[in-house]
């Protein structure tokens, strides 16, 4: 006679199985019932006040405000040109290094520090010294590029 196939550990995952879905069963059933008997659909509206704030009161008709749709802005302002900007700027070495070839200036102007690499000089440059410069943009950030010193 032969032994049977059914090991006792897949009899226990059988049982398992068929408990959860019989559970799962009864949690639908539960489901549907208690939305039938009290909730309405008035019920689960939450509305937003004027703060942000979620609440279950409608929102009162008289604070309404009006908004006007062209007033709506969805992407960044187009920036207004200011006119003709100063091209060159003036500003003070920092920083830079000949061995490596590269410093930073100071624009007298926004007083920003601006990256300046030795194939942008137009003559050498010290530290402390007064120079004048164009900015371009490189991939990293500003640039200085035709930096002249001033005497």
């Amino acid at each position: 006679m032969a032994k049977s196939q059914e090991t006792w550990n897949k009899k226990e995952i059988e049982k398992k199985r068929q408990k959860n879905k019989k559970d799962k069963e009864q949690k639908k059933i539960e489901r549907r019932s208690a939305v039938k008997e009290g909730s309405s659909f008035e019920d689960m509206i939450a509305y937003v006040d004027e703060y942000g704030q979620i609440t279950s009161t409608p929102p009162d008709p008289l604070k309404k405000v009006k908004i006007n749709h062209e007033d709506i802005e969805i992407s960044v302002p187009k920036q207004e040109s200011l006119g003709q900007v100063d091209v060159v700027r003036t500003g003070i070495v920092t920083f830079f290094n000949d061995s490596k070839g590269y410093g930073f200036i100071k624009d007298q102007e926004t007083q920003e520090s601006i990256f300046v690499h030795a194939n942008g000089l137009e003559g050498p440059i010290k530290e402390n010294n007064k120079v004048t410069f164009e900015v371009e943009r490189g991939q990293k950030g500003l640039n200085a590029v035709r930096v002249k010193v001033v005497r």
